[in-house]
C-alpha cells in the first residue's frame, strides 16, 4: 500500500495527496465518507457504507429490527452480509430483550382489574399445572403498528410449536399486560392446554350431500296430512 499525504486542496474543495517518492499527486473528493475517516468516526463509516451498498438506511434498519424482523430477514432485504446488519441490530435487539425482561414484572389485566401477581409468576404456575418446562420457553418483544409494545412467548408441546401474544404497557408497579390471543388468556387463566384437533376418516367429516344414502327399512313410511300410517309389504 502506498502512503500519501495531504498537500492542498484544491479550488473546487477536493484534497490534494502526494506520493513523496513519486513526486505523484491525486485529489480525493472531500466527501462525508473522507471527513468520516478524518475524525476516525467508524460508526457513521459503517453507516455510509450501508447506505451505498443497500436501499436501506440505517435507521430504517433499526425500525425494522424493532417491528420484529430478524437480523437474518433485513440483511435479505437489504442485500448486504449479516455482519453489516448486527452493528446496528445490536442496540435495538438489546432494547426488545429488556421489555420482555421488564413485562415479565407486569400484571396481567383480567376482568376485575390487574392481578396481584406478575406475569411470569402466572405464567411458570400455569405451566407446572401443564407438565411442562417453562424454563425452555422463550419470551421476546417488538413494536406493534400502532406503537405499542407486544410481548411473546413461544414453547413446543409435543409436536406443536405455540406463541402467546399481550400487549404491555409499562408504568407503575410494573405496569400492565393484556392478553392479545386465546394461547395467552388460557396461560393467565391458569387453563390446560388446548387438545389438538383429531383427524378422522374423510367419511367422517364428509358434506351430508357426499354421504352414502340410508338403506330404506322393510317398512316404508306414507305421510297422510299431518298422520303418518305404516304400510306393510305384502
Amino acid at each position: 500500500m502506498r502512503a500519501l499525504r495531504v498537500v492542498g486542496i484544491t479550488e473546487g474543495g477536493d484534497v490534494v495527496l502526494e506520493d513523496s517518492g513519486r513526486r505523484e499527486r491525486f485529489t480525493v473528493p472531500a466527501d462525508e465518507q473522507l471527513r468520516a475517516a478524518a475524525r476516525g468516526d467508524l460508526t457513521r463509516l459503517g453507516q455510509i457504507a450501508i447506505e451505498l451498498e443497500s436501499q436501506l438506511r440505517p435507521r430504517e434498519i433499526q425500525a425494522r429490527i424493532r417491528a420484529g424482523a430478524s437480523v437474518e430477514q433485513v440483511a435479505s432485504a437489504a442485500g448486504v452480509p449479516i455482519q453489516k446488519i448486527e452493528r446496528f441490530a445490536y442496540p435495538v435487539l438489546l432494547e426488545r430483550s429488556r421489555t420482555a425482561e421488564v413485562a415479565q414484572r407486569a400484571h396481567p389485566v383480567r376482568t376485575d382489574g390487574p392481578d396481584v401477581r406478575t406475569l411470569g409468576d402466572v405464567v411458570a404456575h400455569t405451566f407446572g399445572l401443564r407438565g411442562q418446562e417453562y424454563t425452555e420457553a422463550e419470551w421476546d418483544s417488538w413494536k406493534g403498528e400502532d406503537g405499542k409494545w407486544i410481548v411473546a412467548l413461544s414453547w413446543r408441546a409435543g409436536r406443536s410449536d405455540n406463541r402467546a401474544h399481550w400487549t404491555f404497557q409499562p408504568g407503575a408497579h410494573g405496569g400492565t399486560v393484556t392478553a392479545v390471543d386465546e394461547h395467552a388468556s388460557d396461560l393467565v387463566e391458569g387453563l390446560p392446554a388446548r387438545p389438538l384437533r383429531p383427524v378422522g376418516p374423510v367419511i367422517d367429516i364428509a358434506r351430508p350431500e357426499e354421504l352414502p344414502p340410508t338403506p330404506q327399512p322393510a317398512a316404508e313410511l306414507r305421510a297422510t296430512g299431518s298422520d303418518v300410517v305404516r304400510e306393510r309389504s305384502p
